[in-house]
């Protein structure tokens, strides 16, 4: 499936942008507003220069005794962040996620403007139904399995049952 297709199957909100000029307090006062976990940066054409995550503010701006309002979002973001297109393969960018430990990825379009972005959240939406046919399939098929044995198991038990009923007759 194509990113596009998941975009298509399941509509998001705009993503909150900011310029890297903005101080950080900007970036966290819209993150709040939105409920979002980033803060996509880009220049004047809307293009990706940058990522700026809950992760970046802990690590770059409150470990680092820095003021929100002072620090310019150019200096905590991450720059040049991976990007992905709407005819990649959602399944590629669930493996370049879990493999690069990354929960966000900007989806662009061919000049690089900002089109989406693509979450951890949405790869478990997206892989939850597949994994509940899978599990159901499972079970079914254990169902099977053991229903044969069960009919098994109770014929022996009627076989059995018939034969000491016969046996009882017999001997009277």
């Amino acid at each position: 499936m194509q990113i596009r297709d998941r975009l298509a199957a399941s509509p998001k909100p705009a993503p909150f942008t900011v310029t890297a000029d903005q101080m950080v307090a900007d970036a966290v006062a819209g993150m709040a507003e939105h409920n979002f976990g980033s803060a996509i940066v880009v220049d004047g054409d809307n293009k990706v220069t940058g990522i700026l995550t809950e992760r970046d503010i802990v690590k770059r701006l409150v470990n680092a005794g820095r003021s929100a309002g002072d620090t310019p979002i150019s200096e905590i973001m991450t720059a040049e962040p991976r990007v992905a297109r709407e005819n990649d393969e959602v399944e590629h960018w669930m493996r370049e996620m879990t493999q690069g430990r990354f929960r966000r990825v900007p989806i662009v379009d061919e000049a690089g403007r900002i089109i989406s972005v693509l979450t951890q959240t949405d790869m478990v939406a997206y892989a939850w139904p597949v994994m509940m046919a899978q599990a159901k399939e499972l079970a079914d098929r254990e169902a099977r399995r053991n229903t044969v044995l069960l009919m098994i198991g109770g014929g022996i038990l009627a076989y059995a049952i018939a034969m000491v009923i016969a046996i009882d007759l017999i001997m009277l």
